[in-house]
């Protein structure tokens, strides 16, 4: 089949999320052909290239958002009243807040609000498709009066109401940006004979995030009834709150405080448009699939249908730390290992102090944090844990004449005593995580992977992803995460259960294998489910048996074009007579 991949900042560039991701899946299902949609976020993404595509992709078209030039259209009374009416109904429906809950009292009114706000979104697109681009009007004083009639109109939020010309225009500004996917020359279809290189011809769109990924999939679901499958490692809705320091949060979940950079108008109307974005897309979406148990309590908070929701694992590599796995006595049994990216939330601090704590107990022990820092931000975060490691551990020496030692070490990979991820994971007898926020800790399933025993933070996903395999402790609790870390110091044949024990269920749920060959199930599976396209010959009713069924999965596995086979039908089809109808029959009239 053809499968229509929409990408937001990753795939297929050299750098990017979930790019990695994308490659393993696009590589292992060679039997489908793949049509690559890619949104960049920045200049230097594009400059640096993309990574050397396999056979199976077909066709790639990228658009920037990061910048995007006025496309010069000028829109006649007709255009200009359609656009103020559909951009007025959407900006309205921001000004009102937050969706409610889809499955509280308020259900009615939740799906009628829904409607206003999609109904809106698709009349822009369709404005778009027909007069050229909307980059113009997005931009226009026009849509700032349209902004600004909603936010002063009876009814709207108190913060709305407060918007003065600064927070109109940087308001204005977002939405342009969020929205420049609409403009896209991307939503074709083989019957409007551009050659089948639109959304509009592929059999299944296959979102790899949520928000501006996604927003082409919707369209073509909405023009061309296309199948749309969203996959969301990390909820893009849950991010947004937690930068902005707005929208709600389950119980239990951390982030940070608040941003005091932008107004609480900005913050609200941007909150409310992402919100009812991220809704539509779990409406329309065939099948949503969350990587995690985490990631989806969000979706259904935000208005995911239970019954679309189907959970798959992240799929990575364990093929690079098989031999690390195969021999967990080699690790120094007096070293704790700490694995990732320097930065606030990984909590290095508390990881500190409970060093601190488990020193009192067992002075032998040694700390080996090792990565590199992240940004600007985690090189100074960096900084303050050296400068607190010299201040709780000051330099211990043997005797007088011997030179003293920390027992903390800062270190990256590569370095001569941890070349290799997986050797920096084997340097301890126990893998510590102290994050308190977390989204799929990929590094404690590497540390499963080497067969490592694991202590770590309860956030994110990691109760879900240790399964009992590991310890878990309150996250900002020191004490708690000594007190765990000396249990498996002290305890070799616990640390040998836990750290096969986990072993095994790494590899049993989180490898490329299993996560290939989930997600070649649900797309058998959604376009099985798909309506069938109804084709024309000779402008007179369907011939019946003109299609075989094969037609509806084309691959390389026939042989046989799939762009011919899949929408116009064989060329026997088309002539008069009962034809035979198997594959074989099927395969040379398509010749």
């Amino acid at each position: 089949m053809r499968i229509g991949l929409l990408t937001e900042g990753g795939y297929p560039y050299l750098s990017g999320d979930a790019g990695l991701w994308c490659d393993r899946l696009v590589r292992g299902l060679g039997q489908h052909e793949f049509d690559l949609y890619a949104l960049s976020r920045a200049e230097h993404q594009e400059e640096a290239g993309w990574v050397e595509l396999p056979p199976q992709v077909g066709r790639v078209r990228t658009a920037p958002l990061w910048t995007a030039q006025d496309d010069g259209v000028a829109y006649g009374r007709r255009a200009r009243r359609r656009f103020a009416e559909s951009y007025g109904e959407l900006v309205t429906a921001l000004c009102e807040g937050d969706p409610p809950d889809p499955a509280g009292p308020r259900r009615a009114a939740a799906a009628a609000e829904a409607d206003r706000f999609a109904n809106a979104l698709y009349g822009l697109a369709e404005l778009a498709r027909d007069e050229g681009g909307l980059v113009g009007a997005l931009r226009s004083e026009s849509a700032v009066r349209a902004l600004e009639r909603a936010c002063r109109a009876p009814g709207a939020l108190r913060t709305a109401r407060e918007a003065r010309v600064p927070e109109l225009l940087a308001v204005a500004a977002h939405l342009e940006r969020a929205l420049r996917p609409l403009s896209l020359d991307w939503y074709g279809d083989e019957s409007a004979g551009d050659g089948g290189e639109g959304l509009g011809a592929v059999d299944l769109c296959h979102a790899t995030s949520g928000g501006a990924a996604a927003l082409p999939g919707l369209l073509a679901r909405h023009f061309f009834d296309v199948p749309l499958l969203v996959t969301e490692y990390g909820v893009r809705l849950r991010t947004h709150y937690l930068s902005s320091g707005t929208g709600p949060a389950p119980t239990g979940s951390a982030g940070p405080a608040p941003s005091a950079e932008a107004a609480p108008a900005v913050r609200s109307l941007v909150a409310a448009f992402h919100g009812r974005l991220a809704a539509e897309v779990y409406r329309q979406a065939a099948r949503v699939t969350p990587g995690n148990a985490h990631a989806r309590r969000w979706q259904e908070r935000c208005g995911a249908d239970r019954a679309k929701l189907r959970t798959v694992y992240p799929g990575m590599d364990a093929s690079r730390f098989a031999e690390a796995g195969d021999s967990p006595d080699a690790a120094d049994p007096h070293t704790l290992v700490w694995v990732g990216r320097v930065e606030p939330a990984k909590d290095l601090v508390s990881l500190l102090h409970a060093f601190a704590e488990l020193r009192k107990q067992e002075p032998r022990t040694r700390l080996r944090i090792i990565g590199a820092a992240a940004g600007a931000e985690g090189q100074a975060y960096l900084g303050h844990c050296k400068v607190l490691a010299a201040q709780l551990f000051p330099d211990e020496a043997d005797g007088p004449h011997a030179v003293g030692d920390n027992p903390v070490s800062f270190e990256e990979i590569g370095g001569p005593d941890a070349p290799t991820l997986a050797e920096a994971y084997t340097a301890g007898a126990v893998v510590v995580l102290s994050s308190v926020v977390e989204g799929f800790p990929v590094g404690l399933v590497e540390a499963m992977f080497c067969g490592r025993a694991t202590v770590s933070t309860d956030v994110g996903a990691v109760v879900e992803v240790i399964g009992g395999t590991g310890l878990v402790v309150p996250p900002r609790n020191p004490r708690a995460l000594a007190e765990a870390c000396v249990a498996l110091l002290r305890d070799p044949e616990r640390r040998a259960r836990l750290g096969a024990a986990a072993r095994a269920r790494a590899l049993e749920l989180f490898t490329v294998e299993q996560n290939v060959t989930a997600f070649h199930g649900i797309y058998l599976e959604l376009v099985a489910q798909a309506p069938a396209r109804r084709f024309l010959f000779d402008d007179a009713d369907p011939r019946p048996f003109a299609v075989p069924a094969e037609a509806c999965l084309t691959g390389h596995w026939s042989g046989q074009d799939a762009r011919v086979t899949a929408r116009g039908g064989p060329s026997w089809a088309a002539g008069s007579g009962a034809r035979d109808t198997s594959p074989i029959a099927a395969t040379e009239g398509a010749r």
